[in-house]
């Protein structure tokens, strides 16, 4: 084996251990906003009065556990119970796919010493920000005044009363879950833990970056490029496809969507092919949610269920022929964050304030 085929195989091994070591963090961080606020999440969900306060407990619930499909899962239990009505769980749910965009942010941040990588990563990171936040503005008042998601919701959970739920095997949870018990176990006794596995879930986070966009770059990146846009991107259709595939195996759109962003920051995959991957990621995260409620074999939950792969239909339908708009207002953030550090310190200020704000109403108000 000559010495460049060595290194080559040896490059290749770093990239799995560094994707490996970033997934890892990103359940990791994930599994400390669990423990900072899973219990007020669900209090919260149980609380909900009127379409606009679900809306706001949606964001704030997705924000504190990072998963929409746990949020919706909690929702489609609590319907299931008589707790929350079909009415009242819609905005929650709607609430929901904006809360649980902030992994992706969080992520590109890892790139902010490169000028030219951090405009590419923070816009992928932000387009399904904005792409979630826009849907929300266009079919939030639509549902309060027509009810269609409501209806439509109920029309697919009659056609499709009597299917049987099942229980779904997670790949990830199987290589992820072990290390996250063992480091769990480490910290169990310590104080502030959650804090301290933020730390090192954020640690953990940007040293992987750094090492997966360092040896990508090294491993002949064209060739990586074409493949990647030859095969996985070839058409908006397929991105679509493989958001929704993959999401659904791995039952998480935060870490499908984020794992893209450091392929977007290596210049790898482009933004307008990026946007319909997260489109379709949206479709595949209802599928936990769905699962489960056909498993309660409960119709007003299946409903509610429904209603979630509804929505993002519905928002697909509107926006992918307008996806200008999200894909817009992305480039022109990420030009504008990229200017200066003030810039930056500026928008995640009014970026902390979505989910700052709705907490401090909630709990003040």
């Amino acid at each position: 084996m000559n010495s460049d085929l060595r290194q080559k195989i040896l490059k290749i091994l770093v990239v799995i251990i560094t994707i490996y070591l970033f997934l890892l963090s990103i359940k990791l961080l994930g599994h400390s906003f669990k423990l900072f606020g899973k219990d007020f999440a669900e209090a919260m969900l149980e609380t909900t009065s009127n379409p606009f306060t679900g809306l706001i407990i949606g964001i704030v619930a997705t924000s504190l556990i990072q998963s929409s499909s746990t949020t919706t899962s909690i929702v489609v239990g609590l319907v299931a119970g008589g707790v929350v009505n079909l009415e009242n769980a819609i905005p929650i749910i709607m609430g929901a796919n904006i809360g649980t965009t902030v992994t992706n942010t969080l992520v590109s941040m890892g790139h902010v010493g490169r000028k030219a990588e951090f405009k590419r990563a923070f816009a992928a990171g932000v387009v399904h920000d904005f792409y979630n936040i826009s849907t929300v503005i266009v079919l939030f008042p639509l549902e309060l005044k027509f009810h269609f998601i409501q209806k439509v919701s109920i029309l697919l959970n009659n056609k499709f009363a009597g299917v049987g739920g099942m229980k779904m095997f997670n790949p990830l949870k199987a290589i992820l879950n072990p290390v996250i018990k063992f480091i769990d176990n480490l910290i169990i006794d310590l104080p502030y833990k959650e804090i301290v596995l933020m730390i090192i879930s954020i640690i953990a986070m940007f040293v992987a970056l750094a090492y997966l966009i360092k040896t990508i770059r090294s491993l002949v990146l064209n060739k990586i490029e074409i493949i990647i846009n030859k095969y996985l991107f070839k058409n908006d259709f397929l991105g679509l496809v493989w958001g929704a595939v993959m999401t659904f195996i791995v039952q998480s759109s935060s870490v499908t969507t984020s794992l893209i962003v450091p392929l977007a920051g290596a210049g790898i995959v482009k933004l307008r092919k990026i946007f319909p991957y997260t489109l379709g990621a949206n479709i595949g995260t209802t599928g936990t949610a769905l699962l489960a409620a056909l498993a309660t074999g409960n119709g007003i939950a299946v409903t509610a269920a429904f209603a979630h792969l509804t929505f993002n239909i519905f928002g697909i339908a509107i926006f992918y022929p307008l996806k200008a708009i999200p894909i817009g207002m992305a480039e022109k953030v990420s030009n504008y964050v990229a200017e200066s550090r003030k810039n930056l310190t500026l928008f995640l200020v009014g970026y902390s304030m979505i989910y700052l704000l709705p907490i401090m109403v909630i709990i003040f108000f």
